[in-house]
This record gives C-alpha cells, sequence and structure tokens, in this order.
C-alpha cells in the first residue's frame, strides 16, 4: 500500500494571536496619530496650504483689491514684474538687507554670548537687557529709533556731536535710510540668536576645553578647533530661521521709512504690501509674493542640502 501523506502542519495559535495584536497596536498607533496630529494638519490645510494655493491662482489675474471682476493674464504678472524698471532695486536692497542683518547678528551675537558665558557680576540681568528688544513689537522699535536718529535733536547726532562728527541724513539721503533700518534690525535680533548660542556654549563639555587648556591651546585656538565646531548645528539653526525671517521683515522698514525715500529700502515683502494694500494691485502683488515664496524655498532648499554638510552633530 502506498504511504499515507503526512497532515499539514496546524498554525500555530501563539504567532496568530501575535500577529493580531500587532495589527491591533498599529492600528491604535494610528488612531492616535491622526487625534493627535489631525487638527494641526487640519489647521495648516486651512490657513496656510489654502491661501498659498489662492495666491498662486490670483497671480495669473488682473484684479485690484475690491473689484468685483478678474481677467485672466496667465504669466503677464511675473513678465511684468521681472521687467520693470524697479526690480532690480528691490531685489538689490533685498539682498544687501539680507546680507548684512543675518550676518550682522549671527557675529554680533556669538560675540554676546561668549562674553555672557563668562563669569560676570550681574551675568543674570545682562542677559534678560539683551534679550529684551527681540520680545517689543518691530513697529513701537522703530518708531523709537526714528527719534533717536533725528539728525536735529536725537540721541544719535548728540552721541556724535561728542566726537566732532555730524549727524548724516538719516531720513533722505541715500544709503543712510537703508543702514538706519539695518541697525536697527540689528539692535532688535542680536539678543536672540545670543540666547541661543549662549544655550550652545553651555552644552559644549568642559572636558574639551581642560584637555585643550592642558595642552596648551590659548583661547582662541579653543574656540576656533573646539567650540565653534561644536556649535555648528546652533549655527545651522539660526542661519535658517534669521534668514528665513529677514526676507520676510516689514514692521521696522513700515515704522520707519515707509519703503524710501525712491524707493530706497523697499524689500520683496514690502513691495508685497505697498502693490496689494496701497496700489490695489491685489493680482500683481500675489505674482511678487509668489516670487517671494520661490525665493524662500530655494534658499531653504540650498542649506538643507549644502550647508548642513558642515554641521557637526555631537
Amino acid at each position: 500500500m502506498p504511504a499515507r501523506a503526512a497532515p499539514p502542519p496546524r498554525p500555530q495559535p501563539q504567532r496568530a494571536s501575535r500577529g493580531r495584536l500587532s495589527t491591533r497596536r498599529r492600528r491604535s498607533a494610528l488612531l492616535w496619530a491622526l487625534l493627535l496630529a489631525g487638527p494641526n494638519v487640519a489647521l495648516l490645510l486651512v490657513f496656510v496650504y489654502r491661501p498659498l494655493l489662492e495666491s498662486f491662482y490670483l497671480s495669473t489675474l488682473q484684479w485690484n483689491l475690491g473689484s468685483p471682476t478678474a481677467r485672466s493674464v496667465g504669466l503677464g504678472n511675473y513678465v511684468e514684474w521681472f521687467t520693470a524698471p524697479s526690480t532690480p532695486t528691490v531685489v538689490t536692497t533685498t539682498a544687501v538687507f539680507t546680507v548684512a542683518t543675518v550676518g550682522g547678528a549671527m557675529v554680533l551675537g556669538l560675540g554676546l554670548a561668549l562674553l555672557l558665558d563668562r563669569k560676570l557680576v550681574g551675568r543674570g540681568l545682562a542677559r534678560t537687557v539683551a534679550f529684551a528688544p527681540y520680545v517689543l513689537s518691530g513697529f513701537a522699535v522703530g518708531i523709537l529709533w526714528l527719534f533717536m536718529f533725528d539728525p536735529r535733536y536725537g540721541l544719535v547726532q548728540e552721541l556724535l556731536g561728542l566726537v566732532g562728527a555730524d549727524s548724516p541724513q538719516w531720513y533722505t539721503q541715500r544709503p543712510w535710510p537703508l543702514v538706519m533700518v539695518i541697525v536697527v534690525y540689528l539692535w532688535k535680533n542680536v539678543g536672540y540668536v545670543a540666547l541661543i548660542y549662549l544655550a550652545g556654549l553651555q552644552s559644549v563639555p568642559r572636558d574639551l576645553k581642560d584637555a585643550a587648556a592642558l595642552d596648551g591651546a590659548s583661547s582662541a585656538r579653543t574656540l576656533r578647533s573646539i567650540v565653534l565646531p561644536l556649535l555648528t548645528p546652533t549655527t545651522f539653526f539660526l542661519l535658517v530661521t534669521m534668514l528665513l525671517a529677514s526676507l520676510q521683515s516689514f514692521d521696522i522698514i513700515k515704522a520707519m521709512t515707509s519703503g524710501g525715500p525712491l524707493g530706497s529700502t523697499t524689500t520683496l515683502m514690502y513691495s508685497i504690501y505697498q502693490e496689494s494694500f496701497v496700489n490695489g494691485r491685489a493680482g500683481y502683488a500675489s505674482a511678487v509674493a509668489t516670487v517671494l515664496f520661490l525665493v524662500l524655498l530655494v534658499v531653504t532648499a540650498v542649506q538643507m542640502r549644502f550647508v548642513q554638510r558642515k554641521v557637526h552633530y555631537a
């Protein structure tokens, strides 16, 4: 008689129960993720991505703010902006303002953080005073400094008079309006950069500094070879956030110069406000806003792709 075939192995009930338990856990984790992240995602879709898509659509229309009718012009608004005589001036002003404010804030903030990291009398009060301008209203700061820069009776004029120098025409003579705005922006934001750098300095292991001191390394060599490489994650974070904030700066420029004189302090961000709410050209302003969005997107992508390679994570 032929040999009887062996019966197939029965499924292990323990393995099946483990599989069902794992599936339940995954479903439960997915449900909790939807419950926790769902409201935030909904807010982003409604208040960020929906207006962004609508701005792209409006940039293809010739539409005046408040008008009930609009006419499709395709890429006409973009062509007009790229060929406008004022565009090179706006782009140059934006580039100069961004480089000066971001670079200046990073350098001055690092220097201030190194100073505040030392054991000084009243160090806590000094840290509070340094950070205080950052939490003030940008518009209020602009109005305050507007009086301080007054070439007739302002505080800056008095200080320059002590050394026998005349006050420049901060309000009317180029390039002083842009210099004035840059100085005020730095004064307001250096404390924030210093605070972030100070947190990074306090996370540097003390053992590395002590070992460098035992090897005879100077303070400058320790800073260059140990501290700054360990601060690269902090520097990268500040570079990204400060660059985005600088490109979108509006309140100080509005309070101090309103983009003048003759557009010498008009940046891309301020030109969006001017075209939409002053000139009423909402379609054209949406095209400029789209250009600014693309600039921000490219700058962030370049930083993530190339600058992040220089970051040394502990």
